[in-house]
């Protein structure tokens, strides 16, 4: 469906008085995996700072949350696009600038602290997006901004937003994404084996368990089972309370992202072909149609292994998180 400006902007408005959340992080990121929100696009000059209106309302905070966004569509459509690389002020801090006047009522004359405030609001924004550095990402930038905002209008406003650890699933859709170079950017692991019945599957549902603040978890094969392995399926609910064929389905290599990290879960079957090395292998036997004993076995094999990358992913992270301290890069 092709989508007006407009469009897009009163479909944001709509959107934001229907949430009751006061968190604007999560708010941003509901709304930015709608139809009418693109991966890049000057709605996010009003998105960003509905999202912080709408948590502020939300939370105790005095304003018409209606009035509040129709201004704030106003304002919003008045910003051109690619005023980040074009102008050097990013459009998601002007936009979440222009929820803040909007709150205090702050314009072109004001006398009052709001004015220097917001100003000062804007130039730590700004510094976080500067520090991560382009091309530009509209998604990145609003919870950069956001992030900051949180703790801005906590310190500032005599209400408390909610805030949450941001994970970015839009990477697959960003040609332009900084994968590593970006703060919220989670790796794409793939367990792949033959049929992705069985072992690749198990090792997905293991990983979206231990893993999921450091990868993206998939699973696929070169070839496809009508369904998981049945077995595999009794004996995780069993063991892990993971009910597997409630997310997971078989599929084949080219129906999902390409992975960071790719690891072969065995060649007993056959070795599967992905048309390039893998990272790992991890050699396990294929318990189809043998004992509980054998599934189990396989089980607590692969849920030492990515309990392993996890242990490695957390001493590379506090690694990182020491060095940026320092200010110095590995």
């Amino acid at each position: 469906m092709e989508y007006s400006m407009e469009d897009r902007y009163q479909a944001i408005v709509n959107a934001c008085l229907q949430e009751k959340g006061k968190n604007p992080i999560q708010i941003f990121g509901k709304i930015a995996d709608q139809e009418y929100i693109r991966i890049h696009g000057p709605e996010h000059h009003v998105l960003d700072g509905a999202s912080l209106l709408t948590a502020y309302h939300n939370a105790g905070g005095n304003l018409d949350l209606r009035q509040s966004l129709d201004e704030l569509v106003k304002r919003g459509a008045q910003m051109p696009g690619a005023t980040c690389g074009l102008w050097g002020v990013c459009g998601a801090v002007s936009s979440v600038g222009a929820a803040l006047s909007i709150i205090d009522q702050t314009g072109p004359l004001t006398e009052d602290e709001s004015w220097g405030n917001h100003m000062r609001f804007t130039s730590k924004a700004l510094e976080a997006l500067a520090q991560v550095g382009g091309p530009r990402c509209c998604k990145r930038d609003g919870f950069l901004v956001l992030r900051e905002a949180v703790k801005f209008v906590n310190d500032n406003y005599g209400v408390s937003l909610e805030q949450s650890d941001i994970h970015c699933h839009y990477s697959d859709k960003n040609k332009q994404c900084k994968k590593n170079g970006c703060p919220f950017y989670r790796k794409k692991i793939a367990f792949i084996c033959v049929h992705n019945s069985c072992r690749s599957q198990i090792a997905e549902a293991l990983g979206k368990k231990y893993l999921s603040d450091f990868f993206e978890c998939y699973s696929a094969g070169t070839e496809r089972k009508p369904q998981i392995n049945q077995d595999a399926v009794r004996i995780m609910k069993e063991r892990y309370q993971i009910d597997m064929e409630k997310t997971q389905y078989s599929k084949l290599i080219s129906e999902i992202p390409d992975p960071d990290l790719a690891i072969s879960m065995g060649c007993n079957v056959g070795c599967p072909f992905i048309g390039r090395a893998f990272d790992e292998n991890w050699g396990l036997e294929d318990p189809t149609g043998k004992s509980d004993e054998e599934f189990i076995r396989v089980m607590e094999a692969i849920e030492t292994r990515i309990l392993q990358l996890r242990s490695e992913e957390e001493l590379c992270n506090g690694r990182s998180e020491r060095f940026a301290e320092k200010g110095i890069s590995e």
